[in-house]
């Protein structure tokens, strides 16, 4: 009989994929990082408990191409600085990837807020423009000039906050207590440049990072960076304290109650 490619995988087969992605080179990206001091008030209130805001009300939107042979990748994200038990890192409201492949182990695996969209990156010479889109609405837009070289960093360690939980099947909650995730992250920077510009954000229903305003940029940079990443359970948080939040994972939260029609299946 021929092989039913739906049916179980082999043991060998398993560990044979676990093998290949604990082996995977290092992936460069070239990326864009604007920095802004938004509202106060707007920071601490997308915060779920037990995030709280950070000493200084900072957004950050990272806009990246990754060029995989055969498979070129826009990723981005706008997150806002955060502390949870006394470690400094960043809360990812929104993840914009150009591919599904993209998705799937960021949402399932660590609970990120991924969702397909447009990523943009374009280098003209000195003039650089990127954006992150979604319903064809350019929601955060960066513009500038190249104006020098900076100093390398040295590698260095990230953190980026997560909530992974399960909506309930019967539409009342979760079906589990959601867990707080902290992904630590490595990252090595091989070119970094200074952008002289300024951050464009833009009203979409689905993606209302507007309500971050620029009050300040503090720094615009193009680069070059590799990283890799690990997660870990920080903790079981509240499921009555997270669902308030519950809609910042989707354009539409009645989705999660979405079925196939009765007498479809």
């Amino acid at each position: 009989m021929a092989r039913v490619r739906y049916g179980a995988r082999t043991e060998a087969e398993i560990q044979a994929a676990r093998t290949a992605s604990s082996k995977l080179p290092d992936i460069w990206s070239t990326g864009v990082v604007a920095v802004w001091e938004s509202d106060p008030d707007a920071v601490a209130a997308v915060l779920p408990p037990p995030l709280k805001p950070a000493e200084r009300p900072l957004v950050r939107a990272n806009i990246s191409k990754v060029d995989l042979p055969g498979y070129p990748l826009g990723a981005g994200s706008v997150a806002v600085a955060a502390v949870h038990d006394g470690q400094e890192g960043w809360y990812p409201l929104v993840m914009p990837m150009t591919h599904e492949r993209a998705l799937i182990g960021g949402r399932e695996v660590f609970g990120e807020p991924k969702k397909l969209g447009e990523v943009v990156v374009e280098r003209d010479g000195l003039v650089v423009r990127a954006s992150l889109a979604r319903h064809n609405i350019a929601f955060v837009e960066v513009r500038g000039a190249v104006d020098g070289p900076l100093p390398l960093p040295e590698p260095t360690t990230k953190t980026d906050f997560y909530f992974k939980f399960l909506p309930a099947v019967d539409g009342e909650g979760f079906d589990a207590d959601p867990v707080l995730v902290h992904c630590v992250r490595n990252e090595k920077v091989r070119k970094l440049e200074k952008i002289t510009g300024d951050v464009v954000l833009r009203e979409s229903m689905y993606d209302p990072v507007a309500d971050l305003p620029v009050r300040r940029v503090v720094e615009i940079t193009i680069g070059e960076k590799t990283t890799d990443q690990r997660g870990r359970v920080a903790e079981r948080v509240s499921a009555r304290a997270l669902l308030p939040y519950i809609h910042q994972r989707y354009d539409d939260p009645a989705q999660i109650l979405d079925g196939p029609p009765e007498g479809s299946v």
